[in-house]
């Protein structure tokens, strides 16, 4: 349980430092970018869990922020030039997690079949 608990408050720190950091310079600088991929790891390895619901559930979030950090909301009037930086840095902290979680889901349906 304590272990969900670090997860979980690796997880709420890499969206905080990925909304900040895209606010303040509008771009992934280069050492918030290595802590973000690290924290993304950290998070990845410590959700590998048995349970599949959860894994599954953690990669479709995963696919929906990948997406819309792709979406091209940079180029939106106004609001463009903070939302797109932002997802940018979020897709950033997630690949490394949500890359993580598909091998070991992989790996689940491999040792399965």
């Amino acid at each position: 349980m304590k272990e969900r608990k670090i997860g979980e408050w690796a997880f709420i720190l890499g969206v905080l430092i990925a909304v900040i950091s895209g606010i303040i310079t509008g771009r992934v600088e280069g050492n918030v970018a290595i802590i973000l991929i690290l924290l993304g790891l950290f998070v990845g390895l410590i959700n590998l869990k048995k349970d599949e619901k959860r894994l599954t559930t953690f990669l479709v979030a995963a696919i929906a922020l990948l997406l819309s950090g792709t979406a091209g909301l940079e180029n939106l009037p106004l609001i463009g030039s903070f939302i797109g930086p932002v997802l940018i840095n979020i897709t950033t902290f997630v690949t490394p997690a949500a890359v993580i979680i598909a091998l070991k889901a992989i790996y689940n349906l491999a040792r399965k079949g």
